[in-house]
């Protein structure tokens, strides 16, 4: 599990000193909780996201458990490392937006006719409460030829989620490799 503290001062000059210490900064927050400057040794929150098995993922804060979304993070423009991160506590029974990863499934048949898969939205956006939430969304490719595409409006739909993104919005395509 991930352990963070609390931080006390929130200006430029604490927020630096945490960085150069090792430090990333977060803030934690959830439909009617406060509020929650936070700050994890970046090495184990990267090693604790990257390996979560669903959304959601525990972190524990000043002796107290919660169970978290990465809804937002900053990197820097030029060495992209992590600078901040906003987490949201997954709280039962309440609707809110989640970014879900999407997984191509298969082989597409437009591969063998020189083209290649194109992802244009790794993340879907939908509505629901964490116990209803997919941790992956899986699509089926073995029909895929060059030129064609799978839209938001194509995949089934999931019991309790919405998407929120636009029907028409492509999530996979066959592109024709030059």
């Amino acid at each position: 599990m991930l352990e963070g503290i609390i931080r006390e001062s929130t200006g430029k000059k604490a927020v630096k000193a945490f960085r150069r210490d090792g430090y990333l900064i977060a803030n934690i927050y959830g439909k009617g909780l406060d509020n929650v400057n936070a700050a994890f040794k970046t090495n184990e929150y990267i090693r604790s996201v990257r390996n979560k098995d669903s959304v959601a993922f525990p972190v524990k804060v000043d002796g107290k458990e919660l169970n978290v979304v990465v809804q937002a993070y900053e990197a820097h423009p030029l060495t992209g490392e992590l600078l901040h991160v906003d987490l949201m506590v997954a709280q039962a029974g309440v609707l809110t937006h989640f970014m879900v990863p999407v997984n191509a499934v298969g082989t597409p048949v437009g591969l063998k006719n020189k083209g290649l898969l194109n992802v244009a939205k790794p993340r879907l956006r939908v509505k629901t409460t964490i116990e209803n939430l997919p941790s992956t969304i899986e699509i089926n490719v073995d029909d895929l030829d060059v030129g064609d595409a799978v839209l938001i409006r194509d995949i089934a739909d999931i019991e309790n989620v919405t998407f929120t993104d636009d029907g028409r919005v492509s999530v996979l395509s066959m592109i024709k490799a030059k």
